[in-house]
């Protein structure tokens, strides 16, 4: 499978069976999965989206949403019932509004999974940890 690098955007091929062993980038060395989402921009969420074999969940969100806010620590928590088998990611609206414009997004907090670069489901709403990855797997 490939699999970006987290830290360094590095693409990196890791067998399935060993996703769960804790693999690290070959490029910078860092942890491929950290129970943790990743902070990305425009590029750095295209870039995700079309090269990660892994599914992508992004939380698309923004610093004045107090939803938005309210949902941060349940999308991390989620982020470890998730990993290795998905790849969490938040994006800012404010920061990639040309994203936000080309995916149709209308109302924040919005959780959009891609599978394959392609977007297979999305969820408006803040919602807790569980529910995210009860959603999450769902739609796998």
């Amino acid at each position: 499978m490939h699999l970006v690098c987290p830290h360094c955007d590095a693409v990196n091929r890791v067998p399935e069976a060993r996703l769960g062993e804790g693999p690290r980038c070959g490029a910078c060395h860092a942890a491929l999965f950290e129970g943790k989402p990743v902070a990305l921009d425009a590029a750095r969420f295209r870039h995700h989206r079309a090269k990660n074999d892994i599914p992508l969940l992004v939380d698309f969100w923004a610093s004045w949403c107090g939803p938005c806010r309210a949902m941060a620590p349940q999308f991390e928590a989620a982020a470890k019932l998730l990993e290795p088998r998905l790849r969490l990611a938040k994006l800012s609206t404010e920061e990639a509004p040309d994203v936000a414009a080309e995916l149709g997004v209308t109302g924040i907090p919005l959780l959009v999974l891609f599978k394959g670069g392609r977007e297979v489901a999305r969820q408006a709403g803040a919602m807790p940890a569980r529910q995210i990855a009860a959603w999450a797997e769902a739609h796998l």
